[in-house]
């Protein structure tokens, strides 16, 4: 007695643990949440479709007396019968069609669900087919080019790291060197080796100054950028005053022609593009002028650097990108003993972005001229 009660007890059990397992497959999957809500609509519209149907043949057999009660009977049996299997009948023409569609449907959602988990173990998947121009569709877009924009990102990442582990191993290893043979006595120190020592010293400062300031644009919001309203003729000048001794030491010189312009910006940073972009021109120049210009347009204020030096390759616009100058292709100009760190035009371009502007480079043959444009009115909110 007691067995029969356990065992009724456990398949009682195991048939509400399998409703729950059925309802957690229905929860977890849309194509069945998709079937389930159809099938009750098809039920409802065939049983109203039906019914009415029906009732009204009855009310017309019944109100015109048609045939006998015994006849009556048969007929409305015959119209359950033919009601129930005309509705079975379209149910399952209708779940097979339905099932062919939400599967096709389904399909995308299912190859973005198995890139996502690939996604997560650190593997970029390949990009998904966009089959469809739906939401399905443009979620698909949306997807790769996620996808594309991380794998990029980790690209760039990686690359920093090697060209900072680079850039600085090679002064490093020269300072650990020299102040070691000088601590031994195995050499004795003059002028030209405390001078060397010392620009190496400047180069690790300076790349690593330049690291900290790109950091500090990228974490900037619109809060904590400062607006003024600035004279950009005026500043301008004021950038190119300031390079005028490193010019006369390298015999170079500088063409300027500014037009009178306003903007709403931030000075500082505006300052620190305008240093960038001189810096870059003097030391990377095989000529022996800079051409400055300003040009007031109807919404931006546009400046232009312009330097002749050596031809840039077709992909002239990584030169923005971070630790471009380790590629074989730039090279500097005579007579340049300055170490670049390859983050000066990066600098630029990740402060004209946050103040809402853009930056480009136009070059022929060996004329390059790197040009940015300042929004008149701040578009920082």
């Amino acid at each position: 007695m007691i067995r029969r009660f356990f065992s009724r007890r456990s398949a009682e059990w195991g048939i509400v643990l399998l409703h729950i397992k059925q309802l957690r497959l229905f929860r977890q999957h849309v194509s069945w949440k998709l079937i389930g809500v159809n099938v009750v609509v098809m039920l409802i519209v065939i049983w109203l479709v039906g019914v009415s149907v029906k009732d009204f043949a009855c009310l017309l057999v019944a109100k015109y007396q048609l045939v006998g009660d015994e006849k009556n009977y048969f007929f409305n049996r015959t119209m359950h019968f033919y009601l129930i299997r005309a509705s079975l009948l379209a149910i399952a023409v209708a779940a097979i069609i339905h099932f062919v569609f939400i599967k096709q449907i389904l399909s995308p959602l299912k190859r973005l669900t198995q890139s996502t988990r690939q996604l997560m173990t650190g593997t970029y998947p390949q990009s998904i087919k966009v089959s469809s121009e739906d939401e399905i569709g443009e979620l698909t877009k949306h997807f790769n080019a996620l996808t594309l924009t991380l794998k990029r990102t980790e690209d760039n990442r990686k690359r920093m790291l090697s060209n900072v582990s680079h850039d600085l191993r090679t002064p490093l290893s020269n300072l650990n060197g020299y102040l070691e043979a000088l601590s031994t006595g195995v050499i004795t120190g003059d002028k030209e080796l405390y001078l060397s020592l010392l620009e190496e010293s400047q180069h690790i400062t300076r790349l690593v100054e330049q690291l900290h300031q790109l950091s500090v644009w990228e974490d900037r919001d619109a809060a904590s950028i400062a607006c003024s309203t600035i004279q950009m003729d005026e500043l301008i000048a004021r950038c190119t005053q300031s390079f005028q001794l490193e010019l006369q030491s390298k015999k170079m010189e500088l063409a300027v022609s500014l037009a009178q312009g306003m903007v709403v910006s931030d000075e500082n940073g505006i300052r620190q593009v305008l240093n960038n972009l001189l810096q870059n021109a003097i030391n990377y120049s095989t000529g022996r002028t800079i051409w400055v210009s300003g040009i007031s347009e109807p919404q931006h204020y546009r400046i232009t650097v312009s330097n002749v030096g050596e031809p840039l390759p077709e992909e002239h616009a990584l030169v923005f990108e971070r630790f471009y100058q380790a590629d074989s292709s730039r090279q500097r100009g005579a007579g340049t003993s300055t170490k670049g760190s390859g983050l000066g035009l990066a600098i630029v371009k990740e402060i004209v972005h946050k103040l809402g502007g853009s930056v480009g480079l136009d070059t022929t043959d060996n004329k390059h001229s790197f040009w940015i444009t300042i929004p008149r009115k701040s578009s920082l909110k």
